[in-house]
């Protein structure tokens, strides 16, 4: 229900700014300008879909071969504990448990694009649970927190840009990643916790301190890194884990004696099933923030927040990132496009820029969810 005023907000907002603009500036081009955005995004969000069919494709084949294999079964028994006081409306040992661990490993890793199909099924498989269609489960929301929160202990993506920015230094906002990301996931679950009347037991600090102990290591190691070697690292830890995950899979998958192939062709298909149902709502969404952005409605809300936080007597230095974190709840893609944006206008290495990396982290896309 609030994506659907925010959505509509998009439009009328946008028609309105249009019409001041030609009314009293006499800026007839602007109608142009908001069809053309419209049009371009829609495109975007086209090509954008296609560009996933092949990663939801491949990621849900890999799924059904470990989830036939029993892998999934696995990883759910070992996540039991932290899971069922975090989903407890979630029967033990369902397979939305184990979609949503290989989720949350994904994103850790900064892999967002293996990471969405991996959280479409989670939260697909929840819905078959939920017993009111039009409404999220707690169970829903949760998972939601903990995309949106977005602990990123390797942030590939974000580096992996910055490199093909021409960075002096494309690993240096890798600790600031991964202190902003803690601090959101910790305060996002302990909010929800309240909020959902969850007991924060023995398990959970168990959990959480041993989560603090990890992150606090791989500080450390990588401050101990010379920074041209960080990227290096870090990017090989990730793919390194991620292929070894992959191979784990059919490994298993013989193993167990399955058709491997056949069970990779029969998720497989889900994916593309999945690629073409989420066309619509990236549509929907990006032809919305394309008209906000080309009526110049966007501009105005930026310059608002800089006079406010200059009212404030604070550096607003900040500002121009904005968009990127405004855009995030929306639309990974289209944070992503700002993220670059910002490097592009203000430089790769600017302050802004790097603010904007840490929004670009952040993994979620409640639009396509």
């Amino acid at each position: 229900m609030v994506l659907n005023y925010i959505w509509i907000a998009f439009f009328v907002i946008a028609f309105v700014v249009a019409l001041c603009q030609t009314i009293f500036a006499g800026n007839l081009t602007i109608w142009s300008d908001i069809m053309n955005a419209s049009f371009a995004s829609a495109k975007s969000a086209f090509d954008i879909s296609l560009g996933l069919t092949g990663v939801l494709t491949l990621w849900l084949g890999l799924m059904k071969v470990g989830e036939n294999g029993g892998l999934i079964a696995i990883f759910s028994r070992a996540m039991t504990p932290l899971f069922s006081r975090l989903f407890p409306g979630i029967p033990k040992g369902h397979p939305a448990l184990g979609s949503m661990f290989m989720n949350i490993s994904a994103n850790m890793l900064g892999l967002d694009n293996a990471a969405t199909p991996l959280g479409l099924k989670a939260m697909k498989e929840m819905q078959e649970l939920n017993t009111q269609k039009d409404t999220a489960t707690d169970a829903m929301i949760m998972f939601l927190v903990l995309n949106a929160s977005g602990l990123t202990l390797v942030p590939i993506g974000v580096m992996t840009y910055r490199a093909q920015m021409g960075a002096a230094n494309p690993s240096d906002v890798f600790i600031p990643i991964l202190i902003a990301t803690f601090i959101a996931t910790f305060v996002g679950l302990l909010a929800l916790c309240i909020k959902q009347r969850i007991k924060i037991d023995k398990v959970l600090v168990s959990w959480a301190l041993g989560l603090v102990a990890v992150i606090g290591g791989i500080m450390y190691f990588f401050s101990q890194l010379p920074q041209d070697k960080m990227q290096l690292y870090s990017t090989f830890a990730a793919n390194a884990l991620l292929f070894t995950i992959i191979v784990a899979f059919i490994g298993v998958g013989l193993y167990k004696r399955i058709n491997v192939y056949e069970s990779f062709i029969e998720g497989a298909k889900e994916g593309f099933k999945t690629a073409v149902m989420i066309i619509p709502y990236l549509v929907a969404i990006l032809v919305g923030i394309g008209v906000f952005r080309a009526s110049g409605a966007m501009d105005y809300v930026v310059d608002a927040v800089r006079w406010a936080v200059a009212a404030c007597g604070l550096d607003t230095s900040f500002v121009e990132a904005l968009p990127t974190a405004l855009m995030k709840p929306l639309s990974g893609s289209g944070s992503r496009g700002m993220m670059v944006d910002c490097m592009a206008t203000y430089g790769v290495d600017s302050f802004v820029a790097r603010v904007a990396a840490p929004y670009k982290a952040l993994p979620i896309q409640p639009s396509i969810y």
